[in-house]
């Protein structure tokens, strides 16, 4: 198997993509490379191929995704769409992101709960606006049910809250605050027929 060229990723700094037979067979860190001694090789064995791309890059990709997650706690799927872009191949990501479960620094249930009880303590949704918001960030269906179905959270306390928070200084019964006060919590995902039923407590008590 003969290296034909070697190319810089334009895309992804630092990273270079190595052609076997004028085919793409794998990429690897320049740093890499070098210390390898790639650029005296005119050839590569099935067995040195497979070396470099199990150890050599998956070393590498697993420095990056640690060294990503000490600044930022992130699901599984955004993890590996992280390495992705970095010009990591499929295998090398599903090896590094595995043995990352493993010890502990990926768990999309522990970043889906303390996601969920952020969202209600600083700004809180609706469920249903909270399993969206959990689906884009890559959790699961599965563990997003899960974990909103644990959630002790009782919606009509929520939007009475957040009613009475920002509008409470206000006429409720006006018309123009009324639009307003639906506008606001359905932005927040809480149904208007739930809505409705809050506003109407509020102002009959008041």
């Amino acid at each position: 198997m003969i290296i034909t060229s070697v190319q810089k990723d334009t895309k992804n700094r630092g990273m270079l993509s190595v052609f076997i037979d004028e085919e793409y067979a794998f990429s690897i860190p320049e740093e890499d490379y070098l210390r390898l001694c790639l650029y005296d090789k005119k050839e590569l064995s099935s067995d040195e191929i497979e070396e470099i791309k199990k150890n050599v890059t998956q070393k590498s990709a697993k420095y990056k995704a640690i060294k990503y997650l000490s600044y930022k706690y992130v699901t599984e799927a955004v993890l590996s769409e992280k390495l992705r872009k970095d010009g990591y191949d499929e295998d090398v990501i599903f090896s590094v992101v595995t043995e990352l479960k493993s010890m502990g620094y990926i768990n999309d249930m522990i970043y889906a709960q303390k996601y969920v009880y952020d969202r209600m303590k600083l700004k809180p949704k609706s469920k249903k606006m909270l399993r969206m918001e959990l689906i884009q960030k890559g959790v699961s269906g599965e563990i997003a049910n899960q974990v909103l179905e644990e959630l002790d959270f009782d919606e009509d306390v929520v939007i009475e809250r957040l009613i009475r928070k920002k509008f409470g200084k206000y006429d409720m019964k006006e018309p123009k605050i009324e639009r307003k006060i639906y506008s606001f919590l359905q932005h927040k995902g809480f149904s208007f027929e739930d809505i409705r039923r809050v506003l109407r407590t509020i102002t009959d008590s008041d």
